[in-house]
């Protein structure tokens, strides 16, 4: 909660909060009231569910709750879906790894089709909606945003394509990720076209990890805090391993291949840079919230990334660069003017007084 407080003062742009109920890391049961208690504590963040787990919920539910919270929070909301990333919190419902992705695009056919005003009877082996309307419209109209999370799994880009909503590539920047995410968006292109809608690379969001202080040797020191439990977490609990086994050093291993960038703000850019060029184009970089390092270096981490990093992206510091250059390269012409203003005053003066004489 103090991370949403901290990124709302910055100005971050967004947030999204996750849903998990095992593994004993990732600890938000319910994004839906992490959202509802931050949104009275920030003033401007968007906040988006990252994700719902669609396959433990029945879809009338999820589209209620989410039409509340844009009610509640005066569009701020956002409305992330996924299947479920950890097999162990489907297993607790009842549910079949097998079954979680077929079930999630059940059910966001309906939620979309609830957030745009239908009546829909539908009836599947784990959902049965009769005449379901929801009683209110969305405040964002004609709706809020809405994303899908894609990862290994072709899914997620295929039911983003198939309604012409967000994308979430979680999953790494790597190498290797970026490959499989840069696929997804061809397979997304591709679902729009299909479907009628039109493919924008700025509904594109890329989940990255980062971690940045005032000098590359600071940063490493900084990671040392959680980076290990980190990975430990990915390898022993998570569905697939962020560093490989046989890695010896998560740090060298992260930076070697580009998976992470542990270093500084132009280390940073750098390395979006090349993000940007590699996957062709994206609307959002996302940063996913770790624990590398305690909460004073993280703090620092997210305010060097809001002075530097950011503006060199958003192009805010571009037309105050070009006035100071424009002043500077006129300076001696504009003292000139400035002494020659002065002294016309002084000698206007001292005729004043000469002619009181």
């Amino acid at each position: 909660m103090e991370l949403l407080q901290l990124l709302d003062r910055l100005n971050y742009h967004e947030a999204w909060i996750g849903e998990h109920h095992s593994g004993g890391f990732e600890i938000v049961g319910s994004p839906e009231i992490f959202i509802a208690a931050a949104a009275e504590r920030t003033r401007h963040i968007r906040l988006g569910t990252g994700v719902v787990s669609l396959p433990y919920h029945n879809p009338f539910l999820v589209a209620d709750r989410i039409v509340q919270l844009d009610h509640m929070t005066r569009g701020r909301v956002m409305l992330g879906v996924g299947p479920g990333s950890l097999v162990h919190d489907a297993m607790k419902l009842g549910i079949k790894p097998a079954d979680q992705r077929r079930r999630m695009n059940e059910a966001l056919d309906v939620i979309v089709e609830l957030l745009d005003g239908k009546s829909v009877t539908r009836k599947s082996d784990w959902f049965d909606l009769q005449d379901a309307q929801l009683q209110l419209p969305c405040y964002t109209r004609p709706r809020m945003e809405l994303a899908v999370a894609a990862a290994r799994s072709p899914t997620g880009s295929l039911a983003a394509g198939r309604h012409g909503i967000g994308m979430l590539s979680i999953g790494g920047t790597s190498p290797d990720a970026m490959a499989k995410h840069t696929q997804n968006w061809s397979l997304y292109e591709e679902q729009a076209r299909l479907n009628g809608k039109t493919a924008d690379r700025a509904n594109w969001r890329l989940v990255t990890m980062l971690h940045i202080a005032e000098t590359r040797e600071r940063a490493r020191e900084n990671v040392r805090f959680g980076l290990e439990a980190f990975r430990r977490y990915f390898r022993d609990v998570a569905t697939f391993p962020i560093v490989p086994d046989d890695m010896g050093d998560a740090y060298e291993f992260l930076t070697r291949t580009g998976a992470a960038c542990i270093g500084t703000p132009d280390d940073a850019i750098a390395y979006i840079e090349s993000l940007l060029a590699g996957s062709g184009g994206f609307g959002v970089i996302m940063e996913l919230a770790h624990n590398w390092a305690d909460w004073p270096a993280t703090q620092r981490h997210y305010e060097l990334m809001a002075r530097y990093v950011h503006p060199h992206f958003q192009g805010s510091r571009e037309l105050r660069g070009g006035s100071y250059e424009y002043a500077r390269t006129h300076h001696e012409e504009f003292v000139g003017q400035s002494a020659a203003a002065v002294q016309m005053e002084i000698d206007r003066l001292a005729a004043r007084k000469v002619a009181a004489e």
